[in-house]
């Protein structure tokens, strides 16, 4: 909100004091007008998640706007030749690839507080001075550089004011435009190319997570905890040393931004193979680089993973449904350890607010791995998983799958990774909150195990189907081990 309230501050600013600037640069209305569209989007988004179809479908919407109204890519230089080509209606979908792409570039970053801030504050200027060049956007573009300046005072860990989705749409959607409108009076090539020197590392990064996700056979814009700056953290470096060592990376790449443009695109050719060298001596210098760049480890494991994947989507799938679906937590409870079970975990640990509740498989043998999640602060529970060595066991050959589930054993060999263990148990994780979110707004109640609704007289309830499996053995911590 304070972004996009010094960007009407500053346009307010130029049209009064520097209204002959304001009229020479065509498309200013369209510029303003579309900025504050999509800076909406994403504060709608804040206040009420919109999901990932409609968000993407307003940003081309609005995309489609720009292009409408005349601005966008129309033209393409062929590098190190005098050759113009004119694009036609190609000009239109690159337009529109290029601002989408930019504004959820820019919202990906935004993992940790003062990151996408410092890195659109080293773009604004490396815009600045291309528009004083090309006479385009320079005093909205440094105008938006200083509002970026003072919201870092309260944005750089600890935060006190935070970006969120419309600050992230904003400032991403505004980095495509004031791009494509200085290339309009340049050379394409160079103008648009610069700024993806800045973000060469964030492009590194969310490409190979992308990538990771598909091999995976996870949805590929889903959040993770493999991004750089998760890494960093986990390597004991505090929010603000990852914070400031990723803006002087990203200062190198901006030197390398305005060689760029200094040299007209001469150099390009250069700068890219020092990019390259960067990233690599980065990739080295950091010990999780064969983990973030293990996508060859993915790819041979790629199959068996695929399929147990997909197969923890649809259970939590399933588990997200019966939230709607049941009238109390303690029979949402059992559909969780009854996804849990059939995914390989040994033991799964609910709390809330009123209670305790443990499924724990029999014999499990060694811990192999744990995990505890604390869902939206502990509002919706804490959750603890675990895997041991047992889960990780092929039946024998005298046992049937069916035998097996019956005495409380499954199988699941990826669990004994520990990276994969983690990959599900998010997933179960985010199933139970999704579940819970359901269940509170079909019922209206608390989020405790002694809640449980009346269903209507007019509405029949539907008793949900019997599972395949017999519903596990579970603990209540007051009263003991109990069959539920």
């Amino acid at each position: 909100m304070a972004l996009a309230a010094a960007f009407v501050v500053v346009e307010l600013f130029i049209g009064v004091f520097y209204n002959e600037h304001r009229e020479h640069i065509p498309g200013r209305n369209v510029v303003v007008v579309s900025s504050l569209l999509m800076f909406a989007l994403g504060f709608w988004d804040d206040l009420r998640p919109l999901g990932a179809k409609r968000k993407l479908l307003g940003q081309v919407l609005i995309s489609l706007l720009v292009c409408a109204f005349g601005l966008g890519i129309q033209r393409f230089k062929i590098p190190f030749t005098d050759i113009i080509l004119d694009l036609h209606g190609w000009g239109w979908l690159i337009t529109i690839l290029w601002l989408v792409a930019m504004t959820n570039l820019i919202n990906l970053v935004d993992g940790v507080d003062g990151l996408a801030g410092g890195i659109c504050l080293m773009l604004m200027a490396l815009l600045s001075y291309v528009g004083y060049m090309h006479g385009s956007f320079v005093l909205l573009t440094a105008g938006m550089a200083g509002a970026l300046l003072g919201f870092l005072r309260y944005n750089f860990p600890p935060a006190r004011i935070y970006m969120g989705d419309g600050g992230a749409y904003f400032l991403g959607f505004q980095i495509g435009l004031f791009s494509i409108t200085s290339s309009q009076k340049g050379t394409i090539f160079a103008a648009m190319v610069a700024p993806l020197f800045v973000l060469a590392l964030p492009i590194v990064d969310v490409a190979i997570a992308i990538l990771r996700r598909g091999l995976r056979g996870l949805p590929l814009f889903r959040a993770d905890r493999s991004h750089l700056h998760h890494h960093l953290m986990s390597m004991g470096l505090s929010r603000r040393r990852v914070v400031v060592s990723i803006y002087a990376i990203t200062l190198i790449f901006l030197l390398l931004g305005f060689a760029a443009i200094w040299s007209r695109g001469q150099m390009l050719p250069v700068l890219f193979g020092i990019a390259g060298l960067i990233l690599l001596l980065c990739a080295g210098k950091l010990s999780f680089s064969r983990e973030w760049f293990a996508v060859g480890r993915v790819l041979g494991n790629s199959l068996g993973m695929r399929q147990e994947v997909q197969y923890a989507l649809c259970l939590t799938r399933w588990l997200e449904m019966e939230g709607g679906r049941r009238s109390s937590i303690e029979s949402l409870w059992q559909d969780l350890a009854f996804v849990a079970q059939r995914l390989g975990f040994s033991f799964v640990k609910l709390t809330l607010a009123d209670g305790v509740r443990v499924w724990e498989q029999p014999d499990s043998g060694s811990l192999l791995h744990s995990s505890r999640y604390e869902l939206q602060g502990g509002r919706c529970g804490t959750l603890e998983l675990k895997a041991s060595c047992a889960n990780s066991e092929e039946p024998s050959d005298q046992q049937s799958d069916d035998e097996a589930v019956e005495d409380g054993r499954t199988s699941c060999p990826l669990l004994a990774d520990a990276k994969l263990f983690s990959i599900m148990g998010e997933l179960v994780a985010e199933g139970w909150l999704n579940a819970t979110k359901d269940w509170e707004k079909a019922n209206q109640l608390p989020l405790r195990f002694t809640s449980r609704s009346t269903p209507p007289r007019n509405k029949p309830h539907r008793r949900a189907p019997r599972p395949f499996a017999p519903p596990p053995v579970l603990k209540d911590s007051a009263e003991g081990s109990v069959s539920r």
